[in-house]
C-alpha cells in the first residue's frame, strides 16, 4: 500500500447568500457548519481562483512523480458534471494536455477508464466515480474537488491511489481545508485498516458493497447540501500543509511560493519511513526560506497573507504544546518557563484563554527557535 500525503489548502472565500448578505470567511477557520459548507463550495467554484491554483499545484506535483515514475497519472473527484467540465478545461489550459473526463450516466465511462489506465496521459476527471470501476494503479495524484463528506466516501475515494506498483511508490491527494475533510485524513491509517477492505494475502480489488454504501450515503449527504442557497463571488488558495501518518507539516504560503515548493517537490520515490524525516527538513527549509525572504525585502514589501486562523483553537493549542515539548528538551528548560518566556515575549494570556491569532504568534516564535 503507497503511503499518502495530504496537501491541504486554505484560503479567503465570498460568497453571497439567498438572502442577499455578502459573507467572508478562510477555510479552517473555526466556523460554524453552514459557514464551513459555504466556504467549501466557493472554494470548489472553477470560476475563482482557489480551483486554478491547486489544479496547478497538483500537476506540478504530478511532474515530480513523473520523474520517478514515468506513467503516473492523476484524478479530479468533482461533485457534479458542470464542474467536471470546467476543471478539465482548466487542466487544459494548465498542462496543454486535454485530460480524459469520465461522467457518471455515460455508457463509454468504462472504456474511457480502460484507455486512460492503459495510456500515459497525465489527468482523468470523474463524477464520484467510486463504484464505477475506477481501478487504475498508475494514479499516483488525486484532487479531491467534490463535497462529499461521509467517511466511507471518502477512504473509497483515497483508496483509488493506494495500491502501490512497486516499493516506494508515495500518493499525494490535494484537499480543501474543511475541518471533517482534515480528521479523516489524520485517521488514514485506521481507514486503510477498517474501510478500504484491506488484504494481506489477496489484494485484488475494493469490496463492491462498501462503493455501493459509499454512493448511497453520499446521495442523501448531497439533499443536505442543496439546503443552502448561494452565489459564490471571489476565492484565493494558500497551501497550509502537508498530513502524513497523522501528523503535520509545514506553515500557510503562498501557491507557487518557494516555501509552498518545498512540499511539492517530495521525490516521488520514498521509502516510507523516510517520509516523515524529510517533511521535517523541508519544513526547516521552508522556515529559513521566509525568513530570509523577509529579512531581504523589508516588512514593508512582504505579502500579506491572511490573517492566521488556520486551525482551529484546539488544534493551535495542540500544536503549540508540542512545540513546547520538543523546544524544552533542546533547551533543558521546563515547559512552564519556556509558556511563561513566550508569553512575555507575544504578549497575551495564559494557553487556556488565548486566541487563534496569540496562540499562532507563539507558535512562530517556537518554530524559529526550534529550527534555527
Amino acid at each position: 500500500m503507497r503511503p499518502v500525503l495530504f496537501h491541504v489548502y486554505s484560503g479567503k472565500m465570498q460568497w453571497r447568500t439567498s438572502a442577499g448578505d455578502e459573507l467572508e470567511a478562510h477555510l479552517g477557520q473555526d466556523n460554524t457548519k453552514d459557514v464551513t459548507s459555504q466556504a467549501w463550495r466557493t472554494a470548489l467554484d472553477p470560476a475563482g481562483e482557489w480551483m486554478p491554483a491547486v489544479l496547478s499545484a497538483a500537476d506540478r506535483r504530478l511532474t515530480e512523480i513523473r520523474h520517478h515514475v514515468p506513467d503516473a497519472g492523476g484524478l479530479v473527484i468533482a461533485t457534479d458534471q458542470t464542474a467536471a467540465r470546467a476543471y478539465a478545461t482548466i487542466l487544459r489550459t494548465v498542462t496543454g494536455e486535454r485530460p480524459t473526463v469520465v461522467l457518471s450516466d455515460e455508457a463509454e465511462a468504462s472504456r474511457r477508464i480502460e484507455q486512460f489506465s492503459e495510456s500515459t496521459s497525465r489527468w482523468m476527471v470523474a463524477v464520484r466515480m467510486v463504484s464505477e470501476g475506477v481501478d487504475v494503479p498508475r494514479l499516483a495524484v488525486g484532487v479531491y474537488a467534490t463535497s462529499a463528506s461521509t467517511p466511507l466516501f471518502f477512504a473509497q475515494a483515497i483508496g483509488r491511489f493506494v495500491r502501490a506498483r512497486r516499493r516506494g511508490e508515495a500518493a499525494s491527494v490535494f484537499l480543501p481545508h474543511v475541518p471533517v475533510l482534515l480528521g479523516l485524513a489524520n485517521e488514514m491509517e485506521r481507514q486503510r485498516d477498517h474501510a478500504l477492505d484491506r488484504r494481506e494475502k489477496d489484494d485484488d480489488g475494493l469490496d463492491d458493497s462498501l462503493l455501493e454504501s459509499a454512493n448511497r450515503e453520499e446521495s442523501a449527504s448531497d439533499a443536505l447540501t442543496q439546503e443552502f442557497s448561494y452565489q459564490a463571488i471571489s476565492s484565493l488558495a494558500h497551501f497550509d500543509r502537508v498530513v502524513f501518518e497523522g501528523k503535520e507539516f509545514g506553515q500557510l504560503a503562498e501557491p507557487g511560493s518557494p516555501e509552498e515548493e518545498e512540499f511539492i517537490g517530495i521525490p516521488g520515490l520514498l521509502e516510507p519511513e523516510h517520509v516523515h524525516e524529510l517533511l521535517m527538513q523541508r519544513q526547516a527549509r521552508q522556515t529559513r526560506l521566509r525568513t530570509a525572504r523577509e529579512a531581504s525585502t523589508g516588512p514593508e514589501h512582504t505579502t500579506t497573507l491572511p490573517e492566521p486562523l488556520h486551525r482551529t483553537l484546539r488544534e493551535q493549542r495542540q500544536l503549540l504544546n508540542s512545540l513546547v515539548g520538543l523546544y524544552a528538551r533542546q533547551s533543558g528548560e521546563p515547559h512552564g518557563a519556556v509558556h511563561a518566556e513566550l508569553r512575555r515575549v507575544c504578549g497575551g494570556p495564559a494557553v487556556a484563554q488565548a486566541t487563534v491569532a496569540q496562540l499562532q504568534a507563539r507558535i512562530d516564535v517556537l518554530r524559529r527557535r526550534v529550527h534555527s
